[in-house]
Order: C-alpha cells, then sequence, then structure tokens
C-alpha cells in the first residue's frame, strides 16, 4: 500500500476510519518510526455467521496489515461461553465449548474473505487460560475494583433498573484483558461499543508489569433499519454468507441517509471516492437509488463476485421496478382440498409455526396471486400453480400432490 513518503503521510494511513485513538501521540511516534506492531483483535465466536458490523474492525485490521504490521486474531473459546455483556440488558446464556469450537470455524472462514490469511496469527484463549489455576483468576481479578468494573454503562443500567449480573460477566473485561498480555499486543482495536474492554486491557498489561497496548476504535455500522446497531438478533443484518440476491435486496433496503456510511464502511471504496460520491449527490447530480445500488454491487462482488452482483442487480430490477416474478421459483407440494392458511404458510417454510403465520396474516404480508389474504384463517382451496408470496422476496409457486392431478 502506497502511504507516500512522510512519516504525516503514514500516520494519515493508519488514522483513516478511525473513531479513538489512545494513546495517539505515543501510537504515532512508533508509526512514524516505522515499527511493525503486532495487532490484537478479538473475535467471540458466539453465533456461526459474521455480518457486514462484523467487518468494520476487520476492514481496518486489513489495511494496518497491508501497512506492514501482524494481525493477531483471537479467537475466544473461553469468553464467548460467558458472551459479551456489552449492550446487553440481561445475561446472555451460555454456549457449550463444542458449539463454540463449530462457530469459531466458519467465522474464521468468513473473517478471511476480509483479512488476509496470509501472515495473520490465530491464537485460541484456551492457550493460556486452560491452564489457570484459581490463584491465576484471583491475581487477575485483583487488576480492577467492582466499582472499576461497574463503570460500563451497561451494568449501571441493569443496576438501576435492578436486573441480575452475574459474578462471571463482571470477569469478562478481565479476561479480554489478559489476552492482550498472553500476546503481547502493541495496539488493540474494536467497535466503539468496546472502548471500556480495550482500555481495561492496558490496565491489565500494566499490573502485569508490560508496556500498555494503544487502543483503536471504529464506528459502528447501524442495521437497515437505519435505527439500531446491526444485528441478526434484530433482524436487522447482512450476512457476509447470504446469497448475492438476499444481500443485495437488503441492502437496496437501507434508508437513504445510510448510503454514504455503508459506501465507507461496508465497502473498500477508497476515501477520495466517496468523497466525490459523497459531494455528487449533494448537488442533486447523483441519485440516492444509484448510489444505493452502487454500494450494493460493491458489497456482493466483494463477498461472491462481479457476476453474482450483476445477477443480483438485474434480479432486483426484474422483481422490484418491474414487478415481475423472480427467475426461479421454488415449489411447494400441498395436498387436495382446502387448507388452512396458516399450515400453507409452515408448510411452504414462510413461517415457523402457525401462531407466526397468523401474524403475517394479520399484517397483510400475504398474498395469494394478485390478491392479499384475509387475516382470518379459515380453510382455503389453492389451485396448483399459484404463486404464493411472503413480503417483496419470498415467493414460491403452489403444486397439488400427484394424486391429486387429473
Amino acid at each position: 500500500m502506497d502511504t507516500g513518503n512522510s512519516p504525516a503521510e503514514r500516520w494519515d494511513a493508519h488514522l483513516q476510519g478511525v473513531v479513538d485513538c489512545v494513546d495517539a501521540a505515543h501510537l504515532r511516534a512508533r508509526v512514524e518510526r516505522g515499527e511493525h506492531l503486532r495487532i490484537k483483535f478479538g473475535i467471540d465466536p458466539s453465533a456461526p455467521d459474521i455480518h457486514l458490523g462484523h467487518t468494520v474492525p476487520m476492514r481496518l485490521l486489513r489495511r494496518w496489515q497491508a501497512l506492514g504490521h501482524t494481525p493477531v486474531l483471537i479467537i475466544g473459546d473461553v469468553t464467548a461461553q460467558i458472551g459479551d455483556p456489552t449492550g446487553r440488558s440481561a445475561t446472555r446464556p451460555q454456549l457449550t465449548a463444542e458449539e463454540v469450537a463449530a462457530n469459531a470455524r466458519t467465522y474464521l472462514e468468513q473473517l478471511f474473505t476480509v483479512v488476509a490469511e496470509s501472515g495473520a496469527e490465530v491464537r485460541w484463549q484456551s492457550e493460556w487460560f486452560g491452564a489457570f489455576a484459581l490463584s491465576d483468576v484471583l491475581r487477575l481479578a485483583g487488576t480492577a475494583t467492582v466499582a472499576q468494573l461497574l463503570q460500563r454503562s451497561d451494568f449501571g443500567q441493569r443496576m438501576a433498573e435492578e436486573r441480575p449480573i452475574g459474578l462471571h460477566e463482571l470477569l469478562y473485561p478481565l479476561l479480554q484483558g489478559y489476552d492482550s498480555v498472553a500476546v503481547a499486543a502493541d495496539v488493540e482495536l474494536g467497535g466503539t461499543d468496546q472502548l471500556f474492554n480495550l482500555l481495561r486491557g492496558r490496565e491489565v498489561q500494566l499490573a502485569y508489569g508490560m508496556a500498555p497496548q494503544d487502543v483503536v476504535t471504529v464506528p459502528l455500522l447501524v442495521g437497515i433499519d437505519g435505527q439500531r446497531k446491526m444485528s441478526k438478533s434484530l433482524g436487522n443484518a447482512v450476512g457476509v454468507a447470504d446469497a448475492p440476491d438476499e444481500q443485495f435486496g437488503r441492502l437496496m433496503s437501507i434508508p437513504d441517509a445510510q448510503i454514504l456510511p455503508y459506501l465507507e464502511l461496508a465497502t473498500s471504496t477508497p476515501l477520495t471516492e466517496s468523497r466525490e460520491l459523497a459531494r455528487e449527490l449533494g448537488a442533486g447530480t447523483l441519485l440516492p437509488r444509484d448510489l444505493k445500488e452502487l454500494m450494493a454491487r460493491r458489497v456482493v462482488a466483494e463477498f461472491h463476485d462481479e457476476d453474482a452482483a450483476d445477477r443480483a442487480a438485474q434480479e432486483f430490477v426484474r422483481r422490484f421496478r418491474l414487478k415481475e416474478l423472480p427467475s426461479e421459483i421454488a415449489e411447494v407440494v400441498i395436498p387436495p382440498g382446502p387448507l388452512d392458511p396458516r399450515d400453507l404458510l409452515v408448510r411452504a417454510g414462510m413461517a415457523s409455526s402457525r401462531s407466526a403465520g397468523l401474524r403475517l396474516l394479520n399484517q397483510g404480508a400475504v398474498r395469494l396471486g394478485d390478491h392479499r389474504l384475509p387475516a382470518a384463517p379459515e380453510p382455503v382451496e389453492f389451485p396448483s400453480g399459484t404463486i404464493l408470496r411472503v413480503g417483496p422476496r419470498r415467493v414460491v409457486r403452489l403444486v397439488l400432490s400427484q394424486a391429486a392431478r387429473p
């Protein structure tokens, strides 16, 4: 990566997209001297898949990797069993070691679509915590006071609301901090919501006689609802492993106010280009719809390829602008005679239960051909070949079972 020849240009290349930097003066001096740093990035594989929000710090890590530094990827096979309490209003359910290991395999595969696997160092927490004795736990616990740990805003809110806080949750930032000791981290990076945990790592390193790591954070990506942080549990995420059509369609649904943040945080668009596109958007010479499509194409192309991005864009135009049916429609075999619409939605995989199907009917989200199915769940005769839709993206063709065909 060409960063220019001057120390200031080298520093600017590191700082792009950064929100917090602690200790900025110390880190800048090291960067301008051309030091090669160990950049820690922790991963809690509490779920099998990652979404675009996860890739924001990964993109910064990739850029710093291209600038000559070593990514040190920490697989939190211990802390994932606790669950990061950041942003949580209740204690997370604990995962088994087997669940965490299975999640970690797919998590790493997806992470390496962003970060170059060559030159990256992968470490598992169990390497050091597997040999931890009670005396080690007590020493680590002694690096912080209860009052310091309760300064976390989410803990404070839970206390005010008289919601329980597990003792194991208080240990979470200390365990994450000890990772920095174990791998001798020079810098740790993460999202802005991780700042408390990252700073705690500095304190733990100091307590163990080490120079404190510098800390760098990046913005959080808002979900496609345009309101809350991207999260699969909130249903507002775009998964890295999602199919091209699904990625493209969900990205085209974001509010216009989020187009530029997505372009800057969820794609590899150079800063100079994104600034020019922002200028054109502000001047009215570039339509929001066109910039949104450009952004969606780039995301799909990065996680699939250019051909997949082209096909997804064409399919989107066919289905949502021209109001045509998808080019490929799954078939669902149904028995002859009247069928409860709730059972039909479950059979078609469009609802997880009869009650979920009823909610879709009540929302007016279910269409049979060109007509909306009424909310009253009375049995209906469904002709073979009829198109069933739920919302704008889920479409199937109903086919009577062989026994019912003439």
